[in-house]
């Protein structure tokens, strides 16, 4: 152990001027050493769990993105007065998948060129339907209640 602590201060020119079936020998464990370690669960030490208040840990049950989960716990905290239960979905209607919005049918047809060469799955959520209207509810209803409605 002691032969790596030392040979990770050493630069690559040094190691070259060692002896050199031992310098790769250095090399190969530094190399070996480095991603076995990287494989291994940290532990929670007395001292770091002494001197915190409130941890938690928690991961997504699908184990696909922590990132979006992470999100989502922040949202649903945010909301909760940790009484009462929150009535939200897990996900989005997008979920944890990319999205992709093309303005033009050439757009669309760049980007399933691009999925097929990609080898990624993607869902036509519109149907091809590249029209983009205006909701019937436009300039019709607005966001304020009607001001007779407020009178009476």
């Amino acid at each position: 152990m002691l032969v790596l602590c030392v040979s990770r201060a050493l630069s690559p020119e040094l190691l070259r001027g060692l002896n050199f079936g031992l310098a790769e020998k250095i090399n190969n464990t530094m190399r070996a050493n480095e991603f076995v370690t990287e494989a291994k669960t940290g532990k929670l030490t007395k001292r770091q769990q002494k001197s915190t208040r409130g941890l938690h840990r928690y991961s997504d049950a699908e184990k696909a993105d922590s990132g979006y989960v992470s999100f989502r716990v922040g949202m649903a905290a945010a909301m909760s007065d940790g009484k009462n239960k929150l009535d939200i979905d897990t996900k989005s209607w997008a979920g944890k998948k990319k999205t992709a919005h093309p303005y033009t049918q050439v757009e669309a047809d760049m980007l399933k060129a691009a999925y097929k060469a990609a080898g990624a799955s993607y869902e036509d959520l519109n149907h091809g339907d590249m029209d983009s209207e205006e909701l019937d509810t436009i300039n019709t209803h607005g966001p304020v209640p009607d001001r007779k409605k407020l009178t009476k």
